[in-house]
């Protein structure tokens, strides 16, 4: 599947009529309002849920964590561990929640998310917004046991060691976790993406290592990076995430780029999310599938609006997916249809499990 065939994103034709109204309604709200509301709806129970979404062929292992399927849900969705039983029978084969910050911090000011309908898009400039470590490791304590779970790490805004906040949290919190993830890579904290340079990448990741190393269970450790990095840029960050002994790289978080956009909301100011960054974040999946040389599992996020997309993310170099802002645009039925459409296709390609498939389309997104 080329980069070109790729471009699938609506899913109206595959939602019920009760599903289509409720987003309907939800998109009368402001977003950040609304996306407040789909949570409520998720820990009432309000929403489709399938409950475990598996064949032979979907189940697969990320870094050691064996998942049902490889559709995961990215950070930012539920920020604060507040939906974990709903999210935990919706379909997805793992979850990450966060981003979590040492003292909790009220984030950016509001309006802050921007739904770019046009694009099926998304603008948000939180800013790290969070009740704090302390908070989001008492509800991760009452966690489902039956989930894959990860927590986003983050850095206080006016923290005077961004470094330390990283391993803060994951001491904190590092006991009810299947895994951690390391984000430098928010555009929305002033600075932070400098922590993705060759030198302070290194230390900072020395320093959650550390931490890691000092759980009782240690846990896979991730990195996510950001779409915008140069060759030089990806480079560096693959050769230090594998010095570190990071166990994954997430590929990628959000964009400044503003290319292509129609949206009256196209020049806020933040990272853009959903469709427009699907070829560009593959591509930069697909380039650090190239520099690790398969060494290192990548999970492909960025643009997932569909089966297609996912199987292409796979192809590309990606062990696992994770998608959110197609969730605005296509309900959560969308994550039971990504999954088995997934299985579908690789059947039709013959491939016997989604290891298989890994890789194997890498060279037409370089």
């Amino acid at each position: 599947m080329s980069a070109g065939q790729t471009r699938q994103n609506g899913r109206e034709h595959g939602m019920t009529l009760m599903e289509r109204a409720g987003l309907g309604l939800l998109h009368r709200f402001e977003p950040e309002t609304a996306h407040g509301l789909a949570l409520a709806a998720l820990r009432a129970g309000m929403v489709p849920m399938p409950g475990l979404v598996t064949s032979d062929r979907l189940r697969t292992t990320l870094a050691g964590m064996a998942l049902a399927n490889p559709v995961g849900l990215a950070a930012g969705f539920d920020k604060n561990a507040t939906a974990l039983h709903g999210l935990s029978r919706i379909g997805f084969g793992f979850v990450e929640v966060g981003a979590a910050t040492p003292r909790p911090q009220p984030g950016n000011p509001k309006p802050r998310l921007f739904r770019l309908s046009e694009d099926r898009a998304a603008i948000n400039r939180f800013g790290f917004n969070n009740d704090g470590m302390e908070a989001i490791d008492t509800r991760l304590r009452t966690r489902p046991r039956d989930m894959i779970l990860g927590l986003n790490l983050g850095t206080n805004k006016d923290s005077a060691d961004r470094a330390a906040d990283f391993a803060a949290v994951l001491t904190q919190c590092g006991a009810h976790l299947d895994f951690a993830t390391v984000n430098v890579s928010s555009p929305n904290t002033e600075k932070l993406r400098d922590l993705q340079g060759k030198d302070a990448l290194a230390a900072l990741l020395a320093g959650v290592m550390a931490a890691r190393a000092g759980l009782a269970r240690p846990l896979p450790v991730f990195l996510k990076i950001a779409p915008d990095l140069d060759a030089d840029a990806l480079r560096d960050v693959a050769e230090v995430a594998q010095a570190a002994g990071v166990a994954g790289i997430i590929a990628t978080n959000t964009t400044l780029s503003r290319d292509g956009l129609r949206s009256r909301h196209a020049a806020q100011a933040g990272g853009l999310s959903g469709a427009p960054l699907f070829d560009r974040a593959t591509r930069v999946l697909a380039h650090v599938s190239a520099l690790t040389e398969g060494r290192v599992p990548l999970v492909g996020v960025g643009g997932i609006g569909s089966a297609a997309q996912a199987y292409a993310k796979i192809r590309a170099g990606a062990s696992a997916v994770q998608l959110y802002t197609a969730l605005i645009y296509g309900g959560f039925g969308l994550v039971k249809e990504i999954a088995t459409g997934l299985d579908d296709m690789l059947a039709r390609d013959g491939f016997a499990s989604v290891a298989e498939a890994v890789g194997t389309d890498r060279d037409a997104w370089l």
